[in-house]
């Protein structure tokens, strides 16, 4: 059973709030090898709008104390595109979530793929 199965419940992880959200995530961690290269065009888009030293300094803000546990943790720069991911206001989460949708769509990725993999599960 997933940690999202309880509906009623309060949501065990920070992205479980938004279904779009959620979405994404479990995609990311469905397709390990096209994660790196998502998470490199995010921090890469992000860099330009703010700056490469702003955007070290924000994810230096938003590091977790302890990491290592996470599915994600693994790839550093996937650890890093998701934990700034995490921090930054829900409208942009949205936003970052949209865009990666349609770009996994791009790919041939389908959202449609992970709801079937996972119903058979």
């Amino acid at each position: 059973m997933s940690e999202t199965s309880n509906p009623t419940s309060t949501p065990r992880r920070w992205y479980d709030q938004d279904p779009l959200l959620a979405e994404v995530l479990e995609l990311l961690r469905s397709y390990p090898n096209d994660v790196r290269e998502q998470a490199q065009n995010f921090l890469a888009k992000i860099e330009e709008q703010i700056g490469k030293e702003t955007l070290e300094k924000f994810f230096e803000m938003a590091q977790p104390e302890k990491t290592g546990n996470r599915w994600y943790d693994q790839d550093p720069v996937v650890s890093k595109a998701i934990e700034l991911l995490r921090v930054v206001p829900p409208a942009v989460q949205r936003q970052a979530a949209t865009r990666f949708l349609e770009s996994m769509k791009k790919q041939g990725i389908s959202p449609d793929l992970l709801k079937t993999d996972s119903a058979s599960s």
